[in-house]
């Protein structure tokens, strides 16, 4: 396989011999969601910036003598009833992404590949829940822990920046430098300098939704600092935390980040 990274393109003996190879093998399954990210930045920012998380984790592994990160095709539709009242925005009911997840990792462990990790960049609290839930539901009925990420736990959002740990990071400076680095065709510039900021904090969970909370356009933060360079720097960190919990996934030593369990939300989700 060198150093392809897409699950899809294997054929199904090489998809086999994954469950011989004595070098590990963890697909990643990005999810995200369709929604208005601010006048500047694309519906798909969440799943694009899940998917430029997975490449990065993949190169970095493509040599690595006992780890493999092969990519599952994303799942691109999630939870937001935040952006109601913005076009653009296609929630699914949480029981639907509920079964497909549970649907998606019981098929693969079923078949001999019993570790999988998601990765999720929408963080909207009823989203998120539906996450853990499926997790939850996948443990207990294969006895096998499926990875997560998430970055609404205290211990993982303290490491990323400033603006994000103020839950000021819709579309703002955080969300548009990541797209600066991985995809800059995808983010109107012009738009996004004209943007002043919109100190807003999604902190905590009141179920009143962008327009709610003041957001008119849509984004909250100050996307017209974003730069590629911080882009790039968070994903580094996004990518280190992944692969380290990738490798706690394989040792059988870990591999989720649990409500409730090694540290507290940041004030609860963010979206």
């Amino acid at each position: 396989m060198g150093d392809e990274h897409e699950f899809a393109d294997l054929t199904w003996p090489q998809a086999e011999a994954l469950r011989s190879d004595p070098r590990k093998t963890v697909l990643l399954l990005p999810v995200g969601a369709v929604e208005p990210h601010g006048p500047h930045a694309p519906l798909g920012t969440d799943l694009l910036i899940s998917q430029g998380v997975c490449r990065r984790a993949a190169r970095a592994l493509a040599h690595d003598p006992a780890l493999r990160a092969l990519i599952l095709p994303p799942l691109p539709y999630g939870v937001t009833r935040y952006a109601d009242g913005f076009a653009g925005g296609i929630t699914i009911r949480p029981e639907t992404l509920h079964s497909l997840l549970v649907d998606i990792c019981s098929a693969l462990i079923a078949q001999g590949c019993p570790h999988i990790m998601v990765v999720n960049n929408h963080l909207e609290p009823e989203h998120v829940a539906t996450l853990h839930r499926a997790c939850d539901t996948v443990e207990a009925q294969t006895g096998c822990v499926v990875g997560y990420l998430d970055l609404t736990r205290r211990q993982r959002a303290l490491r990323l920046t400033a603006e994000f740990q103020r839950g000021e990071c819709h579309a703002g400076r955080y969300e548009t430098s990541l797209m600066l680095a991985d995809r800059p065709a995808l983010v109107d510039r012009g738009a996004m300098a004209g943007l002043p900021p919109v100190p807003v904090s999604l902190v905590g969970d009141t179920g009143t939704g962008f327009r709610g909370r003041g957001m008119a356009q849509a984004y909250n933060g100050a996307p017209a600092e974003a730069t590629a360079a911080e882009g790039e720097a968070t994903f580094a960190i996004l990518t280190q935390m992944l692969i380290s919990l990738m490798r706690e996934q394989v040792a059988g030593t870990g591999g989720r980040d649990r409500p409730g369990r090694g540290g507290s939300q940041i004030g609860g989700s963010q979206p």
